[in-house]
């Protein structure tokens, strides 16, 4: 490392240009990231649901309807106007309505009800579109002209383009709040009022550099958008503030600015390397979900640490030695006050209120696995919202309704009527439209129409629409989901597609609950075995671990006992990501703790480094708690705002973990750790354990 500060100092000039010049290529490279706001595209691709979008498209050129639309006060006339009309819209597919289903020009009265009421009641006409193409926006903007301002809309669609324009726009809102609150924050934790300039600028370009790397990632997805600068700077903020500290201490032990900091570089390089290799594995473990926004998130967030790593390491050392003089100038009085009141507190009631912590821990663990999940986009938006309003509007009129498309082998006309006739019996089942029930088998398809045709029966594969009395998720939805694939697979085994909203939430459910499980048993144990060979000691990486699962766990299972609904996408992600970015604080408060205990008893030398590293574990908590706070209060996209707030949470969570819970673990088990833990062949600790250091 030593040589390779050397040439960082020698090449300073060079690097702030190269620095300057990446800085203008990702500004260029970061408006070429696609933002994708659809999460079913996250599925994996043997995924029921993707193989049946990808069937239905091969076999009936269509895809899944999309968008609802009512319009009040309509005619059987005027209502077949308005459909030819709206399918003449660009970027409409498809428009399905009663005519669809059954034979209007017999009297309304001979209709059935069921099928009626699900397209015409009380002169409101529901159509259900199909929309498609990048200029989505544009296409709902005609829609909403034309049916003019008593219509309403609902839909995946409609919710998509919702999360577009709002996610965008309160990305830039949220960085106007986060970045004086770090501000204020570093400015308190530091001696210096340049100082918190040098950092946010450090890992601003890190920021800028990982956002116009994801270029070549071709695409994104609007959560990682939306969190990924913020994260990168909220967790990352530390190594900056380590290397300034050090730098600061190197100062008063050489003459030259340029080898205090060489010397700062080499000293802070293992504590900085670890705290991120630590980060980088906890975000890489969110790689390994089948579910692709797991590895979409995980891969950006594990290069922004990594870029953030670099640019503290290479950057701010230049930059330091560059203002060193107007650092000096703008030094004041340190405002973070002492901790040495707070730490014999604490040593004082530590092992009480250890005691009441465990008994939580058992508590919080099983309530953190029963919580109430959303696995879809219910919940993406809030109740207030113009999405939710006109949704339920519509569900007021015609009820909850979900339409299935249901695909099977082309064939048996007699097996085709039997499985219509099955389906018909499921409760939820409100109507069947199919060949077999709208045409009738007695009329071969060769004396029909191709249009009317191909609507029931191509590619080798005939088509029913099932009209369900459920909306895209909930047990009653998914319960329906299971029922209709039971009957079809006893008539078709696995020769059937099933696809709409609530089967690829059923799907997204099935997918993202087997990923828990693998995902943080990966996380655990990487940053386990970085932890082990960080402190080559078998006893201390457990009761690390043991801290911030701990934390993560109090931190879940909240929402349980508070008795609110919680997206399992957060909860992935968060629980992944708060063990990666928190474990920090343990690693930092356990290295002044050894090197305490080699002239300390073990009260002493855990109240020392409480007092020691009280500071930066709140300054570096503080930050990811009110980014995360912000994300909470300022987003309306309700997965984003939940991630803010629970990994906010989290973060506060974990920094009390480890300053109030941890202490009385290292006391309780102090004779082990000293008794497991090594440096390459021997243990730095024997005079201790032979008793010629100061007793416990």
């Amino acid at each position: 490392m030593r040589s390779i500060a050397d040439r960082i100092l020698k090449y300073r000039k060079t690097i702030l240009i190269g620095f300057f010049m990446l800085c203008i290529a990702s500004v260029f490279l970061m408006t070429g990231v696609r933002i994708n706001y659809d999460l079913s595209e996250y599925l994996p691709d043997s995924t029921p649901s993707t193989l049946a979008l990808e069937q239905m498209r091969k076999s009936f050129g269509s895809d899944l309807p999309n968008m609802r639309v009512i319009v009040p006060d309509l005619s059987i006339a005027q209502a077949l106007e308005l459909k030819n009309r709206l399918g003449e819209i660009e970027g409409i597919k498809s428009v399905l309505w009663l005519d669809d289903v059954t034979d209007i020009r017999i009297p309304l009265e001979m209709v059935d009800d069921d099928i009626k009421g699900a397209w015409y009641k009380d002169g409101a006409a529901l159509f259900s579109i199909c929309i498609r193409g990048e200029e989505t926006g544009n296409t709902i903007k005609s829609v909403r002209d034309l049916i003019g301002p008593r219509g309403l809309v609902s839909g995946a669609a409609v919710n998509m383009e919702e999360t577009r324009k709002t996610t965008m726009s309160e990305v830039a809102q949220i960085a106007l709040f986060v970045i004086p609150i770090g501000f204020i924050i570093l400015l308190i934790a530091t001696d210096s009022w340049l100082e918190p300039v040098l950092f946010t600028l450090t890992i601003g370009v890190a920021i800028l550099l990982n956002e116009g790397t994801n270029f070549f990632l071709r695409e994104v997805s609007f959560v990682t958008r939306a969190t990924g600068a913020i994260l990168q700077l909220a967790v990352s903020m530390d190594y900056a503030v380590f290397l300034s500290h050090r730098y600061s201490q190197s100062r008063k032990e050489h003459n030259s600015d340029i080898e205090a900091m060489k010397h700062a570089m080499v000293k802070s390089f293992p504590a900085i390397a670890s705290s991120a290799f630590t980060t980088v594995l906890g975000f890489l473990a969110l790689t390994l979900m089948k579910f692709k926004l797991g590895p979409d998130m995980g891969i950006v967030l594990a290069k922004g640490i990594l870029l953030s790593y670099v640019s503290v390491m290479v950057l701010l050392p230049v930059l330091c030695v560059f203002f060193t003089g107007l650092l000096d100038k703008t030094r004041h009085r340190s405002l973070m006050p002492k901790f040495s009141g707070f730490s014999k507190t604490v040593i004082k009631i530590c092992r009480p209120l250890a005691i009441v912590i465990c008994l939580l821990l058992l508590p919080a663990f099983l309530a953190q696995s029963r919580n109430d999940f959303l696995f879809g986009d219910a919940g993406m938006h809030s109740e207030e919202s113009k999405v939710m309003r006109e949704a339920k509007a519509i569900s007021e009129i015609f009820g909850e309704s979900m339409q299935m498309v249901l695909l099977v082998k082309e064939g048996e006309a007699a097996r085709e009527a039997l499985l219509a006739e099955e389906l018909s019996k499921i409760d939820s089942v409100k109507d069947v439209v199919s060949y077999a029930t709208t045409v009738g088998n007695h009329i071969p398809s060769e004396f029909l129409q191709a249009g009317v045709r191909n609507s029931f029966r191509s590619g080798g594969y005939s088509r029913f629409i099932v009209e369900v009395a459920t909306n895209n998720e909930s047990e009653r939805a998914f319960t329906a989901v299971e029922q209709i694939r039971a009957k079809t697979q006893e008539l078709y085994p696995n020769q059937y597609h099933l696809i709409s909203e609530s089967v690829i939430n059923y799907d997204l459910k099935t997918t993202i609950s087997s990923d828990n499980t693998r995902v943080n048993a990966a996380a655990i144990a990487a940053i386990g075995l970085v932890l082990l060979l960080t402190f080559r000691s078998l006893c201390l990486p457990l009761l690390l671990l043991l801290t911030i699962e701990g934390a993560i766990w109090i931190n879940m299972s909240i929402p349980y006992f508070a008795g609110s609904s919680l997206n399992f996408v957060g909860y992935q992600i968060v629980s992944a990501v708060q063990l990666g970015a928190t474990v920090d604080y343990g690693i930092l408060f356990s290295q002044h703790y050894l090197d305490n205990r080699l002239s300390l008893n073990k009260a002493e030398a855990v109240q020392k480094s409480l007092a020691d590293t009280s500071g930066t574990i709140l300054t570096t908590a503080s930050v990811l708690f009110a980014s995360g706070q912000v994300l909470g209060i300022v987003s309306s996209n309700g997965i984003i705002s939940e991630l803010g707030v629970i990994l906010g949470r989290g973060a506060a969570i974990s920094a009390g973990m480890v300053m109030l819970f941890l202490p009385a673990l290292l006391i309780t088990f102090d004779s082990f750790i000293l008794k497991t833990t090594f440096k390459i062949g021997r243990n730095p600790f024997h005079k201790v354990l032979k008793g010629k250091e100061r007793q416990a």
